[in-house]
């Protein structure tokens, strides 16, 4: 990380900051959403609800707590995110089967053909961002090392 600071009109110091692997995490992944905001702003999606798609893609008739669990995500945050895609016309609620309290969340058929779409925005954006790397064996590394930083 060469370059630790927007244009100021003065130096900054970065110090012990440039030594903490959070810190080092938190920009890139600032720089991640930064980029993926310019690639999806325009069809109203940002990370957070592009993970949500994309689990629910996978995972159709989740509940939306399971969705929220999976994802590390605050159940009152879920279910807004799930009205913001259901008003959308990406995901639908349906009663899930075996607790007539909680709600199976679907793609769309419209939702279905929008993740093609949005998954080939991102991508595009992940192998630019990927090219900075050395080749597939950084960037297999490095995978593996979030991987291991994010558990446990």
């Amino acid at each position: 990380m060469a370059d630790d600071t927007k244009k100021t009109d003065q130096a900054v110091d970065f110090g012990i900051l440039n030594n903490l692997v959070g810190y080092r995490l938190r920009r890139a992944q600032m720089n991640f959403f930064s980029k993926f905001s310019e690639v999806c702003s325009d069809l109203g999606i940002s990370p957070g609800l592009f993970a949500i798609i994309a689990i629910v893609e996978r995972n159709p008739g989740l509940t939306q707590t399971a969705v929220a669990q999976a994802l590390g995500n605050d159940r009152s945050a879920m279910v807004a995110a799930v009205d913001k895609l259901e008003k959308m016309d990406i995901l639908e609620r349906r009663p899930a089967i075996n607790d007539r309290r909680s709600y199976a969340l679907f793609m769309t058929e419209k939702g279905e053909k929008f993740f093609l779409t949005l998954s080939e925005r991102v991508m595009e954006h992940e192998q630019i961002m990927a090219a900075r790397l050395e080749g597939d064996n950084e960037l297999d590394w490095l995978l593996k090392t979030l991987d291991t930083l994010s558990h446990g």
